[in-house]
């Protein structure tokens, strides 16, 4: 069977094209599929050849095969030739004459799937004809009353009257369910139509719908991916875990066990062990056997390695070959686009993934996915301030993507709660004067009664919120001072260069930023930072970032058909407390700490409980 060629999900400026010959190619497809595996009835010569010219992709033949039979036939035969001429025709992309082929049956002559069928074909003639009002009708079908061998037709055909009757969310719905029951090229038709669909309705629609939803609507993460190719983000929900994982509780041979706890046998683990990113890979893989040689547990995984190199189909030959080599778990990909190439996958062995693909994957049943994301990080600060009081912020990014995405994130979530945005600037790396991005950003909340700068006060209800690197944000404060900006500073975790550098760092003093535990205090179960930095060069400075996670990584597995089954409960990870959504999205709560005296400590109680990531 010819699969179609999807337009890569990959490519914003050209998603929002005409994907007219997409679309049919699909439904072409599935009306090929459906009709293989249909009821067949005629048993003679003629219809058996008739079948197998359509088997071959002679459909024009086959159809004029079944109309002569039909010709020679009467009663049911007769319905049913008709019909198969129909469907023949339809797959030949001849709508019109499938209609002429099926004009004369009479529905009641008609058995088993058959009536349905007809259904179908005439639902498509509708739609063909511009008239998706009878089309909804003939598609108004009972769940229970429609065979699996029809339900990606139905559900095709349905998306498609929905859209055409002007109800894109519904046709989006509809699109999402089909998602999860295609694969391949299909599967990527099918979900850039879900965007180019959401994308005909305007930011409002989009915002308005997605705050009426469920945290676990299957609809939610389109909305959040067709906004996101627009440059803009949903504000966070703000999921509570209560319990944490791990509890001894007794069995029912009184024996104390871990509740959640599930031993794994083997594990594989990708990462690009070469390349521009085997650094990072290395700072994860050495966070990962930290965690397996510290835990004390005498059923501790089998655990291999592979390289998961350049691109995407290098990830998927590393999958398989795990899975062949008797994985019964895998850690990993890393990079996000084989991240989304792995999703897109039938998975028959479970994925951690080391990262969240921006392609809108969602993990398959009983997979997940792990990432230190900064928009959760903005999100999170923008939660932290407005819980303080600071309704009113002024944003400095640094022009960098992640940077870009964390400012996104705190002004979709500050401004959602309640919060003013009074301005917004972005800094260049090289630029060492910042005072036209402070006046764009800041003046709204600086005080300037005092030219020297000495004793001025910002408004108590303001801050700022920041996302740059430690080396812009040691020219920045000063700056800010200057400028008569005392509000107070908070920003992501990128201003923790990770090293104790009190010299370089006192002029951070008094910035917030959130982080992972591990760097600022001990963690059970996890290895002393103290002493795992002297004797690990991996895990020092930004890698101790990533070191954490790696050991996060290690101490999920035995915990993830848990945490999957009980959003409510949550572990406590070397990178924060790690709790999973319905959608298999692993999500963190993180630490907040600040500067004193060039040194950062963690904020007595403000370990976050908002929004995790």
């Amino acid at each position: 069977m010819t699969r179609p060629i999807p337009l890569p999900m990959s490519e914003p400026a050209r998603l929002f094209k005409s994907l007219k010959v997409a679309a049919i190619l699909l439904v072409l497809l599935l009306s090929a599929c459906a009709t293989q595996s249909v009821s067949v009835r005629g048993d003679n010569e003629q219809a058996s050849r008739a079948e197998s010219l359509a088997r071959n992709g002679n459909l024009e033949a086959a159809a004029q095969q079944f109309l002569d039979l039909a010709d020679q036939s009467g009663g049911s035969a007769s319905a049913y030739y008709r019909l198969r001429a129909g469907e023949c025709l339809r797959d030949n992309g001849d709508i019109e004459g499938a209609a002429r082929a099926i004009e004369d049956i009479r529905r009641k002559r008609l058995g088993a799937d058959e009536p349905l069928r007809l259904d179908l074909l005439e639902a498509e003639i509708a739609l063909e004809r511009k008239d998706p009002h009878r089309a909804a009708a003939l598609l108004t079908i009972a769940e229970d009353a429609i065979p699996a061998n029809l339900r990606l037709r139905v559900l095709e055909l349905r998306a498609r009257a929905d859209e055409a009757n002007g109800d894109r969310f519904a046709a989006a719905r509809t699109r999402a369910m089909l998602d999860a029951e295609l694969d391949g090229h299909d599967r990527d038709v099918n979900r850039t139509q879900i965007i180019e669909t959401l994308g005909a309705l305007d930011d409002k629609s989009l915002k308005d719908r997605a705050a009426s939803l469920r945290p676990d609507d299957s609809l939610l993460p389109w909305i959040e991916q067709t906004l996101r190719l627009r440059g803009q983000i949903l504000p966070r929900e703000v999921p509570r875990p209560q319990r944490p994982v791990g509890t001894l509780m007794p069995d029912a041979d009184n024996t104390l066990q871990r509740e959640g706890f599930s031993a794994v046998r083997q594990v594989a683990i990708l990462l690009p062990l070469s390349g521009p990113v085997a650094g990072v890979s290395q700072s994860i893989l050495d966070g990962f056997f930290a965690a397996y040689f510290t835990d004390d547990n005498a059923d501790r995984p089998l655990l291999r390695t592979y390289d998961t190199g350049k691109t995407p189909q290098d990830a998927i030959a590393a999958y398989q070959q795990a899975v062949a080599d008797g994985a019964g778990f895998v850690v990993g990909p890393l990079q996000r686009e084989s991240v989304g190439e792995l999703f897109r996958q039938s998975l028959p062995v479970r994925v951690l993934a080391l990262n969240h693909p921006d392609s809108g994957e969602i993990p398959t049943r009983g997979s997940a996915e792990f990432g230190l994301l900064p928009d959760a990080e903005g999100a999170q600060a923008a939660e932290r301030m407005l819980g303080i009081g600071i309704t009113r912020a002024a944003v400095i990014a640094a022009s960098t993507d992640w940077a870009e995405r964390a400012a996104m994130a705190f002004r979709a979530q500050f401004e959602a709660r309640g919060g003013q945005i009074v301005g917004e600037a972005r800094v260049q790396d090289g630029e060492f004067n910042y005072k036209s991005a402070l006046l764009q950003a800041a003046s709204a909340i600086a005080d300037t009664s005092n030219a020297e700068g000495t004793g001025r006060t910002s408004p108590a209800d303001a801050g700022v919120f920041i996302s740059m690197r430690a080396q812009q944000a040691r020219l920045l404060m000063p700056q800010l001072k200057l400028a008569g900006i005392n509000a107070p500073v908070f920003a992501t975790s990128h201003v923790n260069s990770g090293e104790i550098s009190p010299s370089l760092d006192r002029d951070l003093d008094g910035v917030e930023f959130c982080d992972a535990t591990w760097l600022f205090s001990t963690v059970p179960g996890r290895p002393d930072r103290n002493r795992i930095t002297q004797q690990l060069s991996s895990a020092n400075g930004v890698g101790g970032r990533l070191f954490a996670f790696g050991m996060d990584a290690y101490a999920l597995l035995p915990y993830m058909d848990w945490l999957l089954a009980h959003p409510d409960t949550y572990l406590d990870g070397a990178s924060g407390q790690l709790a999973v959504d319905s959608f298999g999205r692993i999500h963190r709560v993180l630490t907040w700490a600040r500067f004193v005296d060039g040194v950062a400590q963690p904020v007595l109680g403000a370990l976050s409980r908002l929004p995790l990531q």
